[in-house]
């Protein structure tokens, strides 16, 4: 079920009435619904993947009480490791099998050996890159005695497949959101508005700019060599735009979602194309994803500790994994390659927290050293987005390089040119820039529209809200599936 579609729009509504009418004060019987509304919103696409989240389910919850009672150390390990290689050993096979097998004969191939193995047609399980990370901190975390394991096998269910944030995050650490399903929830009147307000900004961007964006983005990728170096250019931009606004716009929907029913996601993302330098970029970019590789494998590695060998180790590793975690293809690992190199430099010149805080906070506009250092990495963002989206290393390469030698060719200007005229009007260059607008002057809330208009007349802080809804249901037609769902 998706988020900006009419099941939704009915299927909220009516867990909403039942959730908080029908049995408000039944705490047991309110988490059972989400269990049941959660299978049922998931089960919308494919209820045959439904045995995959039941069965990490039962494992988790099962090893998690098998770790409290146990207090041999190599019998903990049994459990913890069991716990891993079950949780990822789905994961593997049904996002990774094929990549491999691929490889493997591609490998033998090379030297001049052929080898027979046969790919599977495998459906990949949406989510199951979310869900599994979440089932896997809490392990870890009641292996490492930081949070007590749940008794409640109806509150742990409904944690591993709270259906705002199942099928695409964020990834919830048990010990912020498992407890909340163990404490009595109230409806919060200011709380619901508040999620309501940010649901509505999460359609705007997924409906309104995302979609939009990907309309012209994916016709200039799927057909870059008939386009000038500008235009391959503008193609990277509406792609940057497309990803961020589908991913963040998600992110905002199944926080604001949660918002109504009583719960509280971690952040997601905090404006990331304001960033200064790439580290601060990935402390503002899918920060459920970055905290977890840093808590669970950057800092068990070693972390900044020791020598600049060993940090610079360990950064590889890390954005290698986070780019295999994207997917079962190179352009993703060599993405990840990409934003490592970017990092390094900040990390061995211990600059990697030089911008901590909000880029101009309290004031209308950057420095221009603000400015210059956003564009700069806003520029490299934009570069390693290429090869992110591109279907394959070649196809990457070779967009990159009719981008740098059509660069050259003053023709492709007027091409481009023609392009944004013919195609899209003008139009999404200025949803693009309102909605860059939008964002800036909101930047100190939690997202755009949060605390924006707070201050001003009503009447003004409605129509920019009407404004909002009107432009929403206008481009509704054009709905496309959610990146993320793939990953």
């Amino acid at each position: 079920m998706l988020f900006n579609s009419i099941d939704f729009a009915i299927f909220l509504p009516v867990v909403f009435i039942l959730y908080w009418f029908l049995i408000n004060r039944n705490l047991k019987l309110q988490n059972f619904l989400i269990v049941v509304a959660s299978y049922t919103f998931y089960g919308w696409w494919d209820w045959r993947f439904l045995s995959l989240i039941i069965f990490s389910t039962i494992i988790d919850y099962s090893i998690g009480l098998s770790l409290v009672n146990q207090e041999n150390q190599v019998k903990r390990k049994i459990l913890l490791w069991t716990s891993i290689l079950v949780n990822i050993g789905f994961l593997g096979f049904f996002k990774y099998y094929n990549f491999f097998i691929d490889n493997f004969i591609s490998a033998f191939s090379f030297f001049g050996t052929e080898i027979k193995a046969n790919s599977l047609n495998i459906i990949l399980p949406v989510g199951i890159s979310f869900y599994t990370f979440q089932t896997l901190s809490y392990t870890i975390d009641v292996y490492k005695n930081k949070l007590e394991s749940s008794k409640d096998f109806i509150a742990f269910s409904a944690f591993v497949s709270f259906f705002p944030q199942l099928v695409a995050g964020p990834i919830e650490r048990a010990t912020n959101l498992l407890p909340q399903f163990n404490n009595k929830r109230d409806f919060d009147y200011n709380k619901a508005v508040d999620g309501m307000r940010q649901i509505l900004w999460g359609l705007f961007k997924k409906i309104v700019v995302a979609d939009n964006c990907a309309e012209y983005a994916n016709d200039i990728f799927n057909n870059s060599t008939d386009y000038s170096g500008t235009t391959l250019i503008l193609g990277a931009i509406f792609f940057t735009f497309q990803i961020y606004g589908d991913f963040s716009g998600y992110s905002d929907i199944a926080i604001g979602t949660s918002r109504l029913f009583g719960f509280n996601l971690a952040r997601n993302f905090a404006f990331p194309y304001f960033s200064r330098d790439i580290a601060e970029f990935w402390r503002r970019w899918h920060i459920s994803l970055s905290t977890w590789f840093r808590d669970y494998i950057y800092i068990p590695l070693g972390g900044s500790r020791g020598k600049d060998l060993i940090k610079v180790r360990n950064t590889f590793i890390v954005f290698v994994v986070s780019g295999f975690w994207h997917g079962a293809n190179w352009t993703f690992i060599v993405w990840g390659l990409l934003n490592a190199i970017y990092f390094i430099p900040l990390l061995l010149t211990n600059n990697n927290r030089k911008n901590i805080g909000t880029p101009a906070q309290g004031k209308l506009l950057p420095s221009l050293k603000e400015f210059l250092a956003m564009l700069l990495t806003f520029g490299l963002t934009v570069f390693a987005w290429i090869f992110f989206r591109a279907n394959s290393i070649g196809h990457a390469w070779d967009y990159i390089r009719d981008m740098i030698i059509g660069l050259t060719n003053s023709g492709g200007y007027i091409q481009t040119i023609n392009f944004i005229n013919n195609k899209t009007g003008f139009f999404i260059p200025l949803i693009i820039l309102v909605f860059f607008l939008i964002e800036w002057l909101g930047r100190e809330g939690q997202f755009a529209i949060a605390n924006l208009g707070t201050k001003w007349k009503r009447s003004i802080r409605y129509a920019m809200y009407y404004a909002i809804i009107i432009s929403i249901f206008w481009f509704t037609g054009k709905g496309q599936q959610f990146i993320y769902f793939q990953f």
